[in-house]
């Protein structure tokens, strides 16, 4: 049985379900995190969901007995749709909680009555999708665009440089390929007939933000997944009696920052089945370290030892 004590696993086809992991941290401070990003198997979005369900129960098997998790966020918007019912049928016991593009949030805050869809071939083609798609039918039109190759080239530019302050959007491959996309999809704006809110159906989507809000114009609303996961991530722990305490929560802290002291006053109030004196995240990835490493600390400021490869047959 797991304790309150045990790290939430969250997991991704590379490094975009980063974006979900720091949501989650900010929303549950005193937890554990063990991340795992398979770039070894990446693009998820772009193979067949045989492939992606195989993968999504290997790697659920293997932070269930390597890592001993309390509870799975599935940071992959196309591993959700591709198995998460099957993983919930497989491991009934474990919180579990998955990703799909925010089109029902959407549609609360269009005014135009036009939403923007991006996301990868694979989820956005998914009949899980198709099904959510079909439950909205006629409250808003729902403009729809398969990003192919933009997770990937995220991936492959997370250790190069911001591009600099005004320069062109197309300068870059991510940028030339946010140009592609948004272009294919018609008028941004907040006028009748133009879209005025893109939905972010992708964890990587949020890292080329900049791009795309230089493409869009600054009146469109971008939707994206990491604040509502990581709320109903603490809703599935509270209901189950694992959410972690404060006290051993400063403890972790205090192992990953050592020069830090946050902890020392907590150190001395006594044993508890939560303490712990290793790091309260750490980050796995069956493909490059360097590629995580340069993740980790750009957008999520960790430290690169905190990176470490695994193989997940």
């Amino acid at each position: 049985m797991p304790l309150t004590s045990s790290p939430i696993g969250v997991f991704d086809s590379g490094v975009g379900g980063l974006s979900v992991l720091r949501a989650l941290r900010a929303a549950l401070p005193n937890e554990r995190f063990v991340y795992l990003a398979d770039s070894a198997n990446a693009p998820y979005g772009e193979r067949g969901d045989a492939y992606v369900s195989a993968r999504t129960h290997a790697i659920t098997r293997y932070l269930r007995e390597q890592h001993h998790i309390k509870a799975l966020v599935v940071a992959c918007n196309t591993a959700t749709a591709a198995a998460i019912h099957e993983v919930r049928s497989s491991y009934p016991d474990l919180p579990l909680v998955g990703l799909e593009p925010a089109i029902k949030p959407a549609l609360a805050v269009t005014q135009t009555g036009r939403v923007g869809v991006i996301g990868t071939r694979g989820t956005l083609t998914s009949s899980k999708f198709g099904k959510l798609l079909a439950s909205l039918d006629g409250q808003a039109q729902f403009v729809v665009q398969p990003c192919d190759g933009l997770a990937h080239a995220i991936e492959r530019s997370v250790d190069l440089p911001e591009p600099a302050p005004g320069s062109a959007v197309g300068a870059t491959e991510t940028g030339a390929l946010c140009e592609r996309y948004i272009h294919a999809m018609g008028e941004f704006g907040t006028a009748p007939g133009q879209i005025d809110t893109l939905v972010l159906g992708c964890t990587h989507y949020i890292f080329v933000a900049h791009e795309l809000r230089a493409l869009v114009g600054p009146g469109v609303q971008f939707i994206e997944t990491g604040e509502p996961v990581a709320r109903q991530t603490r809703r599935l722990l509270e209901s189950a009696g694992l959410l972690r305490n404060a006290r051993a929560g400063a403890l972790a802290h205090a192992a990953e920052y050592p020069d830090g002291g946050a902890a020392a006053d907590a150190e001395n109030e006594g044993p508890d089945e939560a303490l712990s004196d290793v790091p309260n995240t750490r980050l796995l990835t069956t493909g490059s370290v360097a590629m995580l490493q340069a993740g980790a600390q750009r957008w999520l400021g960790l430290p690169a030892d905190c990176c470490s490869t695994v193989s997940v047959p």
